[in-house]
């Protein structure tokens, strides 16, 4: 079973439409694919690509705040017509646009000015911090997106901004309003000590998240067997993706996410 549930499009900060991320999750072999840009439903509104062999599982990342730290939350199989789920986007809306003209106000305190333009004119659907990043790139203030982060918008710099983001709690709610499954998205690489990690998942837990990605895009054997041991500790279903956002990212590639160790409870079990 080649399963990935944690991709996205143009719809937020990826480089493929919706139709030719399903037709390259076709191509590799996918049997169940979830695309889930963040904040937002947008790519299966219009959606045309639709392969017989492929399952789509409707799935959405939201961010979220947890102890002043942003963390990130898929939520699986939602329901995009319910109450929840339109209000908890339409608040997410909000709270980038938000973000955006933070960001853009704290770039040009630095100099670099009309980068809320620049940045919307990259965007087909939200703007995000890799549309701040390439516009910075494109008036040469850094040679890569990388470079980009590493001075302006990574963790800890002045384009990163996540106080605006709904609670964590509030934002599994929304997940579990609308019928769907939350899952905490990529928990290692939050850079967390362990015990903060196991708060982490504990405040999870107690919110009603059912789910843990114990494999996000490329990972060493020792940190999906961790991941594993720790969601079985919390009896949580497991989760995969590749977190794909581009075509050559390796580290990240559509289709291509390692088996989930036997010991685990694979989601998809739930829609079985």
């Amino acid at each position: 079973m080649n399963v990935d549930l944690h991709c996205h499009t143009t719809m937020s900060d990826g480089s493929l439409t919706p139709d030719q991320l399903v037709e390259l999750a076709s191509e590799r072999g996918v049997d169940i694919l979830s695309i889930t840009d963040h904040d937002t439903l947008d790519a299966y509104s219009g959606l045309k690509y639709s392969p017989e062999k492929l399952r789509l599982i409707t799935g959405i990342e939201f961010s979220s705040q947890w102890r002043k730290q942003g963390i990130h939350v898929v939520g699986l199989n939602v329901d995009p017509q319910s109450d929840s789920i339109i209000f908890g986007v339409t608040q997410q809306k909000k709270a980038r646009q938000d973000r955006a003209i933070k960001i853009a106000d704290r770039l040009s305190n630095l100099g670099f000015e009309h980068c809320l333009e620049g940045a919307r004119l990259l965007a087909d659907g939200q703007i995000g911090r890799p549309h701040f990043a390439q516009h910075l790139v494109d008036i040469g203030a850094v040679s890569n997106i990388k470079q980009a982060f590493t001075r302006y918008l990574g963790a800890g710099k002045v384009g990163d901004i996540k106080e605006q983001w709904a609670e964590l709690s509030t934002v599994v709610q929304w997940i579990r309003d609308s019928g769907g499954i939350a899952v905490l998205a990529h928990p290692g690489k939050y850079k967390m000590t362990r015990t903060k990690l196991k708060e982490l998942l504990e405040d999870f837990c107690g919110a009603g998240g059912e789910g843990m990605e114990v494999i996000s895009g490329l990972q060493v054997p020792s940190v999906t067997k961790d991941l594993a041991t720790l969601c079985n500790q919390y009896d949580l279903l497991a989760s995969c993706g590749s977190d794909f956002h581009a075509p050559g990212m390796s580290w990240a590639a559509l289709g291509f996410v390692s088996r989930l160790p036997e010991t685990c409870k694979p989601i998809w079990g739930r829609w079985a």
